[in-house]
């Protein structure tokens, strides 16, 4: 497989920027997942990469190759990308067989090159072959979907939002089939989706759209714990702020005395002076109202005022009875939830990150 370089790639429509200079590098095998709230330009830089809509400027290479430049733009059918729409959109007056080699040579497809071989691939019998589409479940046609896409071995592979379509259960099962296929073909990828825990769950890199522009390419890890701005932590997971007062690697706040995060990048200044903290839900871990921490960590005494049960967790408001009396948020085990207007204490586990006030 390839990798896939973008320089200062823009597109406006009717005027209007959508994307602006946008510069990305994804290497080979690698799945990169393109994260962004609706209307971000996920989209339409899936479309210029697929060669779809034509870029206003920049480049895109792929393996060194130049699709997109000055005055250049080859024709998607020249790129060699593999794409799986939204719905799968599978032919249903096709066999799943002849959908998988549609895009193939002819002596290819009436050979039927490597359908037995590509469904094994997705997680489907052999046998799914001779059905019609409509006889399949939604996540087996995405299946047949991604099956269609690696068949002429292409050199990218781009998947926009499919898994949007499926329940719970279903869009679970489908892209842990789906990762496990791009896995074991080494295909370089690119998913599109709007779903945080998919982004986080399925990118070695997740790469963040925000108005157009590119704020943060970061592991997964990297990006939930550390994302460059106060409108990203929220995003990407419940975020708890705070004010609170940085110096070097301590910051003050109603939670105490935390640890701070060292800078994503060595040259940059910690944060200092009035800051806004960022503690996650699942950081803040509850005591009995008469239990002290283990560790010599201060307790702050509590009450909960609401609990929402979600099964194997649990979200949990808290009043905390000093100061401001500040109403936080803590996410627990589903089994240690405690109930509304217990007296409990709490301590926050691990760094946080602080975003300095304007």
């Amino acid at each position: 497989m390839s990798e896939l370089r973008l320089r200062g790639l823009q597109k406006s429509f009717d005027g209007q920027p959508v994307l602006h200079g946008i510069d990305l590098s994804v290497e080979r095998g690698t799945l990169l997942a393109l994260l962004g709230p609706s209307g971000s330009g996920k989209t339409t830089l899936l479309r210029l990469l697929c060669g779809f809509e034509r870029a206003d400027a920049g480049s895109v290479e792929i393996d060194g190759r130049q699709v997109v430049g000055d005055g250049l733009h080859v024709p998607s059918e020249q790129r060699r990308i593999g794409y799986v729409p939204q719905e799968g959109a599978l032919f249903p007056h096709l066999s799943v067989a002849d959908n998988i080699v549609f895009g193939l040579p002819r002596g290819q497809r009436r050979a039927r090159h490597r359908v037995a071989e590509l469904l094994e691939l997705v997680g489907l019998p052999a046998g799914f072959g001779e059905r019609a589409p409509q006889q399949l479940s939604g996540g087996q046609q995405q299946r047949v979907a991604l099956a269609r896409a690696l068949a002429p071995s292409p050199t990218l592979v781009m998947l926009d939002e499919p898994f949007s379509s499926l329940d719970a259960a279903l869009r679970l099962e489908t892209r842990q089939a789906v990762a496990q296929a791009l896995a074991a073909t080494g295909a370089t990828a690119v998913l599109v989706t709007h779903d945080q825990s998919e982004a986080l769950s399925l990118g070695r890199e997740v790469a963040v759209l925000w108005n157009g522009r590119l704020i943060q390419t970061a592991t997964p890890q990297t990006l939930y714990r550390r994302p460059v701005t106060r409108e990203l932590a929220s995003f990407v997971g419940e975020a708890v702020l705070l004010p609170g007062v940085a110096d070097e690697r301590r910051v003050r706040c109603e939670l105490g005395e935390l640890r701070l995060c060292a800078p994503l990048d060595n040259a940059a200044a910690q944060a200092r002076g009035p800051v806004d903290v960022m503690v996650r839900p699942e950081q803040i871990r509850l005591l009995r109202a008469d239990e002290m921490p283990a560790d010599g960590v201060t307790a702050h005494a509590a009450l909960v005022t609401e609990v929402v049960f979600q099964g194997q967790d649990a979200g949990v408001a808290l009043q905390l009875q000093a100061g401001a009396r500040l109403v936080v948020r803590a996410r627990v085990p589903g089994y240690l939830s405690p109930q509304p207007g217990q007296n409990v204490r709490l301590v926050v586990d691990g760094e946080v990150t602080a975003y300095p006030r304007a």
